[in-house]
Protein backbone atom coordinates (compact mmCIF):
# COMPACT_ATOMS: atom_id res chain seq x y z
CA UNK A 1 0.00 0.00 0.00
CA UNK A 2 1.64 3.38 -0.96
CA UNK A 3 -0.05 5.94 2.27
CA UNK A 4 1.88 8.66 0.38
CA UNK A 5 -0.61 8.45 -2.41
CA UNK A 6 -3.78 7.55 -0.06
CA UNK A 7 -3.07 10.72 1.21
CA UNK A 8 -2.64 12.74 -1.63
CA UNK A 9 -5.89 10.84 -3.23
CA UNK A 10 -8.05 11.88 -0.48
CA UNK A 11 -7.12 15.33 0.20
CA UNK A 12 -7.62 15.97 -3.53
CA UNK A 13 -10.87 14.60 -3.19
CA UNK A 14 -11.71 17.47 -0.43
CA UNK A 15 -11.45 14.98 2.76
CA UNK A 16 -11.04 17.09 5.81
CA UNK A 17 -7.44 16.79 7.11
CA UNK A 18 -8.66 15.19 10.62
CA UNK A 19 -10.56 12.58 8.78
CA UNK A 20 -7.40 11.84 6.27
CA UNK A 21 -5.39 10.98 9.28
CA UNK A 22 -8.42 9.02 10.64
CA UNK A 23 -8.76 6.53 7.66
CA UNK A 24 -5.01 6.54 7.32
CA UNK A 25 -4.18 5.21 11.00
CA UNK A 26 -7.18 2.57 10.15
CA UNK A 27 -4.95 1.41 7.04
CA UNK A 28 -2.01 1.27 8.58
CA UNK A 29 -3.03 -1.06 11.21
CA UNK A 30 -4.52 -3.28 9.25
CA UNK A 31 -1.09 -3.97 7.56
CA UNK A 32 0.83 -3.50 11.23
CA UNK A 33 -1.42 -5.26 13.47
CA UNK A 34 1.18 -4.74 16.48
CA UNK A 35 2.19 -1.15 15.98
CA UNK A 36 0.76 0.87 18.78
CA UNK A 37 -1.78 3.21 18.10
CA UNK A 38 -0.37 6.20 19.53
CA UNK A 39 2.56 5.63 17.13
CA UNK A 40 0.39 5.03 14.23
CA UNK A 41 -1.37 8.31 14.74
CA UNK A 42 1.26 10.13 15.36
CA UNK A 43 3.05 8.46 12.30
CA UNK A 44 -0.22 9.51 10.03
CA UNK A 45 0.44 12.85 11.05
CA UNK A 46 3.72 13.23 9.98
CA UNK A 47 2.73 11.92 6.61
CA UNK A 48 -0.16 14.49 6.16
CA UNK A 49 2.41 17.21 6.65
CA UNK A 50 5.08 15.97 4.41
CA UNK A 51 2.06 15.57 1.59
CA UNK A 52 1.31 18.90 2.30
CA UNK A 53 4.59 20.31 2.15
CA UNK A 54 4.92 18.46 -1.01
CA UNK A 55 1.53 19.42 -2.80
CA UNK A 56 0.79 22.07 -5.45
CA UNK A 57 4.79 22.55 -6.36
CA UNK A 58 4.90 23.97 -9.82
CA UNK A 59 8.24 24.09 -11.87
CA UNK A 60 10.70 22.51 -14.21
CA UNK A 61 12.04 20.60 -11.11
CA UNK A 62 8.54 20.06 -8.58
CA UNK A 63 6.31 19.23 -11.65
CA UNK A 64 5.49 17.26 -15.09
CA UNK A 65 3.05 17.10 -17.41
CA UNK A 66 0.34 14.37 -17.23
CA UNK A 67 -0.72 11.89 -20.06
CA UNK A 68 -3.81 11.60 -18.25
CA UNK A 69 -3.67 7.90 -19.11
CA UNK A 70 -2.64 4.92 -16.69
CA UNK A 71 0.44 2.41 -17.05
CA UNK A 72 -2.12 -0.27 -16.96
CA UNK A 73 -4.81 1.07 -19.50
CA UNK A 74 -1.49 1.89 -21.81
CA UNK A 75 -0.53 -1.85 -21.34
CA UNK A 76 3.15 -0.27 -20.61
CA UNK A 77 5.23 -3.78 -19.44
CA UNK A 78 2.19 -5.72 -20.74
CA UNK A 79 4.91 -6.17 -23.74
CA UNK A 80 2.18 -5.61 -26.85
CA UNK A 81 1.23 -2.63 -28.83
CA UNK A 82 0.42 0.15 -26.03
CA UNK A 83 3.98 -1.14 -24.53
CA UNK A 84 6.07 -0.81 -27.94
CA UNK A 85 4.72 2.34 -28.62
CA UNK A 86 5.61 3.74 -25.28
CA UNK A 87 9.25 2.50 -25.56
CA UNK A 88 9.36 4.07 -29.19
CA UNK A 89 9.67 7.46 -26.85
CA UNK A 90 12.28 6.81 -25.45
CA UNK A 91 14.80 7.51 -27.79
CA UNK A 92 12.49 10.58 -28.45
CA UNK A 93 13.33 12.01 -24.81
CA UNK A 94 17.19 10.55 -24.83
CA UNK A 95 18.29 11.37 -28.47
CA UNK A 96 21.02 10.58 -30.68
CA UNK A 97 23.69 9.11 -28.44
CA UNK A 98 27.43 8.30 -29.19
CA UNK A 99 26.57 4.42 -29.47
CA UNK A 100 26.71 1.70 -31.74
CA UNK A 101 23.47 0.20 -30.94
CA UNK A 102 21.42 2.90 -29.25
CA UNK A 103 18.15 2.72 -27.69
CA UNK A 104 16.06 3.69 -30.96
CA UNK A 105 16.85 0.42 -32.19
CA UNK A 106 14.86 -1.61 -29.66
CA UNK A 107 17.47 -4.55 -29.43
CA UNK A 108 18.14 -6.73 -26.46
CA UNK A 109 20.98 -4.23 -24.83
CA UNK A 110 22.65 -1.18 -25.86
CA UNK A 111 26.74 -1.46 -27.14
CA UNK A 112 29.65 1.06 -27.24
CA UNK A 113 32.82 0.82 -28.94
CA UNK A 114 35.76 0.74 -26.71
CA UNK A 115 39.56 -0.32 -27.79
CA UNK A 116 38.91 -2.45 -30.46
CA UNK A 117 35.56 -4.36 -28.80
CA UNK A 118 32.25 -3.57 -28.37
CA UNK A 119 31.05 -3.55 -24.47
CA UNK A 120 27.59 -4.55 -24.33
CA UNK A 121 25.05 -3.20 -21.17
CA UNK A 122 21.62 -4.95 -20.51
CA UNK A 123 19.49 -4.32 -17.24
CA UNK A 124 16.26 -6.79 -16.96
CA UNK A 125 13.65 -6.72 -14.18
CA UNK A 126 12.43 -9.23 -12.23
CA UNK A 127 8.91 -10.74 -13.12
CA UNK A 128 6.60 -8.77 -10.87
CA UNK A 129 4.33 -11.80 -9.51
CA UNK A 130 6.97 -13.41 -8.12
CA UNK A 131 7.43 -11.00 -5.44
CA UNK A 132 6.24 -14.48 -3.28
CA UNK A 133 9.12 -16.62 -4.47
CA UNK A 134 12.65 -15.17 -4.62
CA UNK A 135 14.53 -17.95 -5.23
CA UNK A 136 12.67 -18.30 -8.75
CA UNK A 137 12.97 -14.21 -9.15
CA UNK A 138 16.44 -14.00 -9.01
CA UNK A 139 17.21 -17.32 -11.34
CA UNK A 140 14.92 -16.54 -14.31
CA UNK A 141 16.18 -12.45 -14.22
CA UNK A 142 19.42 -13.16 -14.07
CA UNK A 143 19.34 -15.90 -16.83
CA UNK A 144 16.97 -12.93 -18.62
CA UNK A 145 19.85 -10.72 -18.29
CA UNK A 146 22.48 -12.98 -19.54
CA UNK A 147 20.57 -13.93 -22.50
CA UNK A 148 20.40 -10.07 -23.59
CA UNK A 149 23.92 -10.09 -23.40
CA UNK A 150 24.52 -13.20 -25.23
CA UNK A 151 22.20 -12.24 -28.15
CA UNK A 152 24.47 -9.46 -28.80
CA UNK A 153 27.15 -11.91 -29.34
CA UNK A 154 28.57 -10.84 -26.21
CA UNK A 155 30.80 -12.64 -23.52
CA UNK A 156 28.97 -11.81 -20.29
CA UNK A 157 31.98 -10.81 -17.70
CA UNK A 158 29.81 -8.69 -15.04
CA UNK A 159 26.43 -8.94 -12.93
CA UNK A 160 24.88 -6.38 -11.03
CA UNK A 161 21.99 -6.32 -8.95
CA UNK A 162 19.47 -4.27 -7.48
CA UNK A 163 16.26 -5.44 -5.16
CA UNK A 164 13.74 -3.58 -3.59
CA UNK A 165 11.37 -5.14 -0.48
CA UNK A 166 8.76 -3.29 0.94
CA UNK A 167 8.86 -1.55 4.90
CA UNK A 168 6.57 -5.34 6.04
CA UNK A 169 8.76 -7.64 3.97
CA UNK A 170 10.89 -10.22 5.62
CA UNK A 171 14.89 -9.77 5.39
CA UNK A 172 15.12 -13.40 4.23
CA UNK A 173 13.28 -12.49 0.86
CA UNK A 174 16.57 -10.03 -0.37
CA UNK A 175 18.83 -13.25 0.43
CA UNK A 176 16.57 -15.60 -1.49
CA UNK A 177 16.75 -13.46 -4.05
CA UNK A 178 20.59 -13.29 -4.49
CA UNK A 179 20.91 -17.04 -4.00
CA UNK A 180 18.65 -17.59 -6.97
CA UNK A 181 20.88 -14.98 -9.07
CA UNK A 182 24.13 -16.39 -7.77
CA UNK A 183 22.96 -19.63 -8.69
CA UNK A 184 23.09 -18.92 -12.60
CA UNK A 185 26.18 -16.93 -12.40
CA UNK A 186 28.53 -19.30 -10.91
CA UNK A 187 26.85 -21.75 -13.36
CA UNK A 188 27.73 -19.37 -16.02
CA UNK A 189 31.05 -18.42 -14.12
CA UNK A 190 29.78 -15.07 -14.96
CA UNK A 191 30.64 -13.07 -10.98
CA UNK A 192 27.66 -10.78 -8.82
CA UNK A 193 30.36 -7.82 -8.35
CA UNK A 194 28.08 -4.79 -7.02
CA UNK A 195 24.34 -4.26 -6.36
CA UNK A 196 21.99 -2.36 -4.11
CA UNK A 197 19.35 -3.31 -1.44
CA UNK A 198 16.56 -0.94 -0.55
CA UNK A 199 13.43 -0.79 0.61
CA UNK A 200 10.25 0.01 -2.22
CA UNK A 201 9.12 3.77 -1.37
CA UNK A 202 10.99 3.84 2.03
CA UNK A 203 8.74 4.37 4.89
CA UNK A 204 6.07 5.09 2.81
CA UNK A 205 4.73 1.57 0.93
CA UNK A 206 3.20 -0.60 3.13
CA UNK A 207 3.31 -4.09 2.31
CA UNK A 208 5.69 -7.25 1.50
CA UNK A 209 5.79 -6.27 -1.92
CA UNK A 210 9.45 -7.47 -3.50
CA UNK A 211 10.96 -5.55 -6.75
CA UNK A 212 14.08 -5.47 -8.25
CA UNK A 213 16.44 -6.04 -11.34
CA UNK A 214 19.67 -7.53 -12.64
CA UNK A 215 22.01 -5.75 -14.86
CA UNK A 216 24.99 -7.69 -17.42
CA UNK A 217 28.05 -6.49 -19.08
CA UNK A 218 29.65 -8.17 -22.18
CA UNK A 219 32.21 -8.35 -24.37
CA UNK A 220 32.11 -9.12 -28.09
CA UNK A 221 34.20 -8.75 -31.27
CA UNK A 222 30.78 -9.12 -33.61
CA UNK A 223 27.73 -7.93 -32.85
CA UNK A 224 24.02 -9.94 -34.33
CA UNK A 225 22.16 -6.87 -33.33
CA UNK A 226 18.54 -6.75 -34.84
CA UNK A 227 19.23 -3.81 -37.78
CA UNK A 228 21.30 -6.42 -39.35
CA UNK A 229 18.36 -8.46 -40.49
CA UNK A 230 18.77 -8.67 -44.48
CA UNK A 231 16.23 -9.97 -46.80
CA UNK A 232 17.27 -13.64 -47.99
CA UNK A 233 17.96 -14.27 -44.53
CA UNK A 234 16.47 -17.68 -42.97
CA UNK A 235 15.08 -17.81 -39.53
CA UNK A 236 16.38 -20.69 -37.03
CA UNK A 237 14.81 -20.82 -33.47
CA UNK A 238 15.64 -23.52 -30.49
CA UNK A 239 13.30 -25.26 -28.20
CA UNK A 240 12.10 -23.06 -25.30
CA UNK A 241 10.54 -23.85 -22.04
CA UNK A 242 9.93 -20.56 -20.56
CA UNK A 243 11.15 -18.22 -17.71
CA UNK A 244 9.73 -16.18 -15.79
CA UNK A 245 6.58 -15.39 -17.55
CA UNK A 246 6.06 -19.70 -18.14
CA UNK A 247 7.00 -20.19 -14.17
CA UNK A 248 4.21 -17.34 -13.34
CA UNK A 249 1.91 -19.18 -15.37
CA UNK A 250 2.45 -22.50 -13.80
CA UNK A 251 2.39 -21.00 -10.52
CA UNK A 252 -0.92 -19.14 -10.66
CA UNK A 253 -2.69 -21.47 -12.85
CA UNK A 254 -2.02 -24.08 -9.98
CA UNK A 255 0.32 -26.26 -12.65
CA UNK A 256 3.51 -25.86 -10.10
CA UNK A 257 4.94 -29.29 -11.27
CA UNK A 258 5.34 -27.28 -14.55
CA UNK A 259 7.72 -24.82 -13.18
CA UNK A 260 10.40 -27.84 -12.87
CA UNK A 261 10.90 -26.97 -16.16
CA UNK A 262 12.12 -23.46 -16.26
CA UNK A 263 15.03 -24.45 -14.59
CA UNK A 264 17.24 -24.92 -16.56
CA UNK A 265 20.65 -23.30 -18.66
CA UNK A 266 19.92 -24.65 -22.38
CA UNK A 267 19.30 -21.22 -23.99
CA UNK A 268 22.65 -20.04 -22.21
CA UNK A 269 24.69 -22.95 -22.90
CA UNK A 270 23.60 -22.99 -26.89
CA UNK A 271 25.16 -19.22 -26.61
CA UNK A 272 28.31 -20.16 -25.46
CA UNK A 273 28.59 -23.03 -27.85
CA UNK A 274 28.10 -20.03 -30.94
CA UNK A 275 30.35 -17.92 -29.55
CA UNK A 276 33.11 -19.98 -29.70
CA UNK A 277 32.34 -21.33 -33.19
CA UNK A 278 33.74 -19.63 -36.39
CA UNK A 279 29.95 -19.23 -37.42
CA UNK A 280 28.74 -16.58 -35.24
CA UNK A 281 30.68 -14.59 -37.63
CA UNK A 282 28.18 -15.00 -40.16
CA UNK A 283 25.14 -14.52 -37.89
CA UNK A 284 23.34 -11.79 -38.91
CA UNK A 285 20.68 -11.33 -35.61
CA UNK A 286 19.63 -13.31 -32.58
CA UNK A 287 17.29 -12.34 -29.94
CA UNK A 288 15.10 -13.97 -27.18
CA UNK A 289 11.69 -14.69 -27.80
CA UNK A 290 10.72 -12.62 -24.75
CA UNK A 291 8.44 -9.33 -25.46
CA UNK A 292 4.98 -10.26 -26.01
CA UNK A 293 6.39 -13.59 -27.64
CA UNK A 294 7.67 -14.67 -30.57
CA UNK A 295 4.57 -12.06 -32.66
CA UNK A 296 6.16 -9.33 -30.42
CA UNK A 297 9.81 -10.40 -31.38
CA UNK A 298 9.38 -10.71 -34.96
CA UNK A 299 7.17 -7.37 -34.96
CA UNK A 300 10.26 -5.58 -33.31
CA UNK A 301 12.26 -6.99 -35.65
CA UNK A 302 10.55 -5.95 -38.81
CA UNK A 303 10.26 -2.54 -37.70
CA UNK A 304 14.07 -2.57 -36.66
CA UNK A 305 15.06 -4.15 -39.95
CA UNK A 306 13.10 -2.30 -42.00
CA UNK A 307 12.23 -5.70 -44.11
CA UNK A 308 8.88 -8.44 -44.29
CA UNK A 309 9.15 -11.22 -41.70
CA UNK A 310 7.32 -14.69 -42.90
CA UNK A 311 7.02 -17.16 -40.00
CA UNK A 312 5.54 -20.88 -40.50
CA UNK A 313 3.91 -22.48 -38.23
CA UNK A 314 4.77 -26.40 -39.28
CA UNK A 315 7.98 -26.43 -36.56
CA UNK A 316 6.60 -23.99 -33.84
CA UNK A 317 4.87 -26.00 -31.26
CA UNK A 318 7.23 -29.13 -31.29
CA UNK A 319 10.17 -26.06 -30.18
CA UNK A 320 8.05 -25.82 -26.90
CA UNK A 321 8.62 -27.77 -23.90
CA UNK A 322 5.64 -30.46 -24.37
CA UNK A 323 4.62 -30.13 -20.84
CA UNK A 324 4.93 -26.28 -20.61
CA UNK A 325 3.08 -26.31 -24.66
CA UNK A 326 0.05 -28.77 -22.99
CA UNK A 327 -0.55 -26.54 -19.94
CA UNK A 328 -1.05 -23.39 -22.25
CA UNK A 329 -3.03 -25.39 -24.04
CA UNK A 330 -5.41 -26.30 -21.70
CA UNK A 331 -5.31 -22.78 -20.52
CA UNK A 332 -5.99 -21.35 -24.08
CA UNK A 333 -2.77 -19.33 -23.87
CA UNK A 334 -1.86 -18.45 -27.59
CA UNK A 335 1.89 -19.82 -27.31
CA UNK A 336 2.69 -17.07 -30.14
CA UNK A 337 1.63 -14.40 -28.03
CA UNK A 338 4.33 -15.35 -24.48
CA UNK A 339 7.48 -15.31 -23.78
CA UNK A 340 9.49 -19.13 -24.40
CA UNK A 341 13.07 -18.15 -23.88
CA UNK A 342 14.22 -19.68 -27.28
CA UNK A 343 16.76 -18.51 -28.88
CA UNK A 344 16.35 -16.85 -32.38
CA UNK A 345 18.86 -16.69 -35.00
CA UNK A 346 18.61 -14.54 -38.04
CA UNK A 347 21.40 -16.04 -40.99
CA UNK A 348 22.18 -16.07 -44.34
CA UNK A 349 20.43 -19.74 -45.74
CA UNK A 350 23.80 -20.85 -46.69
CA UNK A 351 25.49 -20.93 -43.04
CA UNK A 352 22.09 -22.03 -41.35
CA UNK A 353 23.12 -25.88 -41.04
CA UNK A 354 26.40 -24.90 -39.43
CA UNK A 355 24.59 -23.28 -36.97
CA UNK A 356 22.00 -25.39 -36.16
CA UNK A 357 24.81 -28.02 -35.85
CA UNK A 358 26.61 -26.24 -33.13
CA UNK A 359 23.35 -25.34 -31.48
CA UNK A 360 22.19 -29.11 -31.42
CA UNK A 361 25.92 -30.25 -30.29
CA UNK A 362 25.13 -28.09 -26.97
CA UNK A 363 22.30 -30.34 -26.63
CA UNK A 364 19.35 -27.53 -27.56
CA UNK A 365 16.80 -28.79 -30.44
CA UNK A 366 16.64 -25.93 -33.38
CA UNK A 367 14.67 -25.82 -36.18
CA UNK A 368 14.19 -23.43 -38.92
CA UNK A 369 10.98 -21.58 -38.75
CA UNK A 370 10.31 -18.47 -41.36
CA UNK A 371 12.58 -16.16 -44.11
CA UNK A 372 13.32 -12.61 -44.66
CA UNK A 373 12.00 -11.09 -47.60
CA UNK A 374 12.15 -7.12 -48.94
CA UNK A 375 8.72 -5.08 -48.69
CA UNK A 376 7.20 -3.07 -45.68
CA UNK A 377 8.31 -3.43 -42.13
CA UNK A 378 5.76 -6.76 -41.78
CA UNK A 379 5.52 -9.77 -40.28
CA UNK A 380 3.14 -12.42 -41.32
CA UNK A 381 2.35 -15.94 -40.48
CA UNK A 382 1.88 -18.52 -42.14
CA UNK A 383 -0.61 -21.72 -40.52
CA UNK A 384 -2.42 -24.60 -42.85
CA UNK A 385 -0.91 -22.99 -46.07
CA UNK A 386 -2.30 -19.67 -45.30
CA UNK A 387 -1.12 -16.33 -44.75
CA UNK A 388 -2.50 -15.23 -41.35
CA UNK A 389 -1.90 -12.20 -39.35
CA UNK A 390 0.90 -11.94 -36.98
CA UNK A 391 0.93 -8.45 -35.30
CA UNK A 392 1.46 -8.31 -31.94
CA UNK A 393 -1.54 -7.30 -29.52
CA UNK A 394 -2.95 -4.82 -27.39
CA UNK A 395 -1.49 -7.17 -24.93
CA UNK A 396 0.91 -9.99 -24.76
CA UNK A 397 -0.99 -13.61 -23.76
CA UNK A 398 -3.28 -12.87 -20.75
CA UNK A 399 -0.74 -15.93 -18.90
CA UNK A 400 -2.25 -15.86 -15.07
CA UNK A 401 -5.80 -15.26 -14.13
CA UNK A 402 -5.88 -11.78 -13.40
CA UNK A 403 -4.57 -10.89 -16.86
CA UNK A 404 -7.22 -12.69 -18.11
CA UNK A 405 -9.61 -10.46 -16.18
CA UNK A 406 -7.63 -7.14 -17.25
CA UNK A 407 -7.02 -8.55 -20.77
CA UNK A 408 -9.15 -5.15 -22.34
CA UNK A 409 -8.93 -2.17 -24.35
CA UNK A 410 -11.25 -0.37 -22.87
CA UNK A 411 -10.08 3.19 -24.16
CA UNK A 412 -9.91 4.11 -27.66
CA UNK A 413 -5.60 3.48 -27.93
CA UNK A 414 -5.41 6.12 -31.25
CA UNK A 415 -6.29 8.84 -28.18
CA UNK A 416 -4.27 7.26 -25.77
CA UNK A 417 -1.21 7.41 -27.90
CA UNK A 418 -1.91 11.11 -28.52
CA UNK A 419 -1.63 11.88 -25.58
CA UNK A 420 1.04 9.37 -24.62
CA UNK A 421 3.28 11.50 -27.51
CA UNK A 422 1.93 14.71 -25.75
CA UNK A 423 3.64 13.67 -22.71
CA UNK A 424 7.10 12.51 -23.85
CA UNK A 425 7.05 15.57 -26.53
CA UNK A 426 7.01 18.09 -23.07
CA UNK A 427 9.53 15.61 -21.51
CA UNK A 428 11.68 16.46 -24.65
CA UNK A 429 10.93 20.07 -24.09
CA UNK A 430 11.75 20.18 -20.53
CA UNK A 431 15.40 18.18 -21.02
CA UNK A 432 16.21 20.94 -23.52
CA UNK A 433 15.54 24.00 -20.59
CA UNK A 434 17.18 22.20 -18.27
CA UNK A 435 20.43 21.73 -20.66
CA UNK A 436 20.21 25.45 -21.76
CA UNK A 437 20.26 26.30 -18.17
CA UNK A 438 23.16 23.95 -17.09
CA UNK A 439 25.15 25.19 -19.68
CA UNK A 440 24.13 28.50 -19.57
CA UNK A 441 25.97 28.46 -16.00
CA UNK A 442 29.11 27.10 -17.11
Amino acid sequence: MDIEGFVRRELSAGRGEDDVVAALKCEILRIKTDASPEYVETFAKAVLEEVKNTTGLTGDLFAFEHAGVTMGEFGVGSRGKGDFFAHRQFPRIIGKAAATVGVDEMDDAGAVAANGKYIITTVDGMHSRLSDFPFLAGFHVTRATLRDAYVMGAKPVALLSDIHVADDGDVAKIFDYTAGIAAVAEAMNVPLVTGSTLRIGGDMVLGDRMTGCVGAVGVADHLTARKETRPGDVLLMTAGAGGGTIATTALYFGYHEVVEETINLHFLKACEALLKSPVLAHIHTMTDVTNGGLRGDVYEMAETADCRIVVDEENLRKLVEPKVLAMLDALQIDYLGVSLDALLIVVPPEHAEEVMAVVRSAGVPIEPIGHVEEGPATSVLISGGEERDFQPRFRESAYTPVKKVVDTEPRDFDEMKEKVRAAADAAIEKKMRVIARLRKSE
